[in-house]
């Protein structure tokens, strides 16, 4: 038996023990789990809203809508591997194990679920948001611990999932802000769209932005005879 396998069992056997939880690990590790790691996405974006630094401001808001669409990507490029590897679901090859989920048919590495962690946790991290980021390196972590729990992955694959995650995300992080920071901008100058980049009251010329041609003053009047 090797250690993947070996470590799954003792999750497993663990996870019997500990039915008081079982109402709370299964809801997570399906979708609340994921759905909170999209919420805190957005609330380092909103948080970055509110800085005074025009330039911060840009960079921090980029970085936090960065995690979430690269979150996607990621997922995006685990599912072909996915399918190469073609790993089989634990519940399929061992008897006997609690399984606490829904089976499903398809392939278990690396795990989306990990994967999105992944991109997450290093997407937020790069965001400079400590608060939020340290709160997502907890809930993708437990994320990942809790798909084993309830017995839909390996230990394998939930790693796997969240390595290539921060990978993909940290990795194309310098082109997504390069090319996110002109768009960052651009929404700042529109009134209807200017919200979703700065908080009312904070926004203020980014260095560079041309605040535009001081306003004329008007002639002095001439002297009285």
């Amino acid at each position: 038996m090797n250690l993947n396998t070996r470590l799954y069992l003792d999750i497993n056997h663990f996870a019997r023990d500990t039915s008081w939880a079982h109402g709370v690990a299964a809801p997570f590790a399906v979708w609340a789990g994921a759905a909170l790691l999209g919420v805190l996405g957005l609330v380092a974006w909103w948080r970055a809203r509110y800085l005074a630094d025009a330039q911060e401001r840009v960079r921090r808001v980029g970085a936090a809508l960065w995690a979430l669409i690269g979150a996607v990507i990621a997922i995006g490029i685990a599912q072909p591997i996915n399918h190469l590897v073609a790993e089989r679901r634990p519940y399929y090859t061992l008897h006997g194990v609690e399984v606490l989920v829904g089976k499903t048919s398809d392939y278990a590495f690396p795990s989306d679920h990990g994967t999105l962690a992944g991109a997450m946790i290093v997407g937020l991290w790069l965001s400079r948001d400590r608060i939020v980021a340290w709160v997502t390196i907890a809930a993708g972590l437990l994320l990942c611990f809790d798909r084993v729990y309830v017995g839909a992955h390996y230990p394998g694959d939930v790693l796997g999932g969240l390595a290539l995650g921060g990978l993909v995300v940290g990795v194309l992080y310098p082109l997504a802000l390069l090319l996110g920071s002109p768009v960052v901008r651009a929404f700042e100058r529109v009134p209807v769209l200017g919200w979703l980049v700065a908080a009312p009251g904070t926004a203020q010329p980014a260095p560079g932005d041309s605040p535009g041609p001081e306003p004329s003053l008007p002639a002095p009047a001439p002297p009285a005879p």
